[in-house]
């Protein structure tokens, strides 16, 4: 099983950038691919990036195209997102998980607090 914890988040002026780490312990870690979601009040989760677990292969929510960088160091076990641009809809919590494929997600970590505000 995959434990995760988010860090990197916090307060920032529109058009600013965040760089968030995911670390993540466990075995399968290394053959699993990865990905960032976010949650907003009264929202859904939604799914915002992935990455293949040799990181050769990345996909974006097509708002965060272009803004946000998901990247990935194996030896570290660590996941990351570069984020940069940032508007006020990006504020939510961020979460990182493995891409279940046809099996299941980690438990979810507690995530890392991102907002953005003037």
């Amino acid at each position: 099983q995959v434990q995760l914890v988010e860090s990197g988040g916090g307060l920032v002026q529109p058009g600013g950038s965040l760089r968030l780490s995911c670390a993540a312990s466990g075995t399968i870690f290394r053959v699993s691919a990865m990905g960032w979601y976010r949650q907003a009040p009264g929202k859904q989760r939604e799914w915002v990036a992935s990455i293949t677990s040799t990181g050769g292969i990345t996909n974006y929510v097509d708002s965060v195209k272009g803004r946000f960088t998901i990247s990935r160091d194996n030896a570290k076990n660590t996941v990351y997102l570069q984020m940069n641009s940032l508007k006020p809809e990006d504020t939510a919590v961020y979460y990182c998980n493995k891409i279940p494929g046809l099996g299941s997600f980690a438990s979810w970590g507690q995530g890392t607090q991102v907002t953005v505000s003037s």
